[in-house]
């Protein structure tokens, strides 16, 4: 008589899942690179100089918000489009769709790796701009956890929706090509109003600068930015459904 393996519950499994994704992500020279380094090498070298202007205040103060919604935006979007173009390639995803995991475990597991990288990237950079002298706004330290879940599940999505959509290579490169471009002019680090007049209003509609405005108003005077969360949730209600309706899984 052959004996039936049961399954194991499902938070197990998406706690292994998560685990995984997160061990390939801190891994993976490509992604930790988008992930931490640069967001560290920008933070240390855009302190150490006065351009370009971040407005009125103590520099490190308007620069580490920025640096860490950059740094959510990396995990978040850039990482997870370029992880789940190329599992979506080689099969990855559609194996682990029949498997006792599920799609639904899958996508659980890929977004507690993603809030657990979130956490490394938080304990290093925050770490990093206290020892440069950061004087966050403790009671705004809610309203910048309300943020970052708001950017995740935006930029997730957003992820979601281009690495369902299109082939590996293209994907790969338009992932980086945005994250550049989000950077440059999309008011993530720079905020929107020391942006030219022609990108400051474009960009506080962009996740990237609604992400950045939440942060620099939790962590620098301490109030949740209901204007740039409702942007958050726009995209990531938008961009959301269209992954769930044009992702594909092979």
């Amino acid at each position: 008589m052959t004996a039936v393996v049961a399954a194991a519950p499902l938070q197990r499994r998406v706690l292994a899942q998560a685990l995984l994704e997160a061990r390939l992500i801190l891994s993976n020279g490509e992604q930790l690179l988008v992930a931490l380094v640069l967001p560290v090498l920008l933070l240390v070298g855009l302190n150490s100089v006065t351009t370009p202007n971040l407005g009125a205040g103590r520099r490190i103060d308007l620069l580490a918000p920025g640096v860490l919604a950059l740094a959510v935006m990396s995990t978040s979007f850039t990482g997870q489009a370029i992880a789940t173009g190329f599992d979506r390639r080689y099969g990855v995803l559609r194996m682990l769709g029949t498997t006792p995991l599920g799609r639904t475990g899958l996508i659980a597991g890929k977004a507690v790796a993603v809030l657990a990288v979130q956490a490394l990237q938080v304990l290093v950079i925050g770490g990093l701009a206290l020892g440069l002298g950061w004087h966050p706004r403790m009671g705004g330290v809610p309203a910048a956890l309300v943020a970052i879940v708001l950017g995740t599940a935006a930029f997730v999505s957003l992820a979601l929706l281009l690495a369902g959509t299109v082939r590996a290579e293209a994907t790969l490169a338009a992932a980086n090509l945005i994250w550049v471009l989000l950077l440059a002019g999309g008011g993530v680090v720079v905020p929107p109003d020391r942006l030219p007049s022609g990108l400051s209003h474009l960009s506080t509609l962009l996740p990237s600068g609604a992400l950045g405005e939440a942060l620099r108003a939790a962590l620098v005077t301490g109030r949740l930015a209901l204007a740039p969360c409702l942007v958050l949730l726009v995209w990531a209600g938008v961009a959301g459904a269209a992954a769930a309706r044009w992702f594909s899984w092979d």
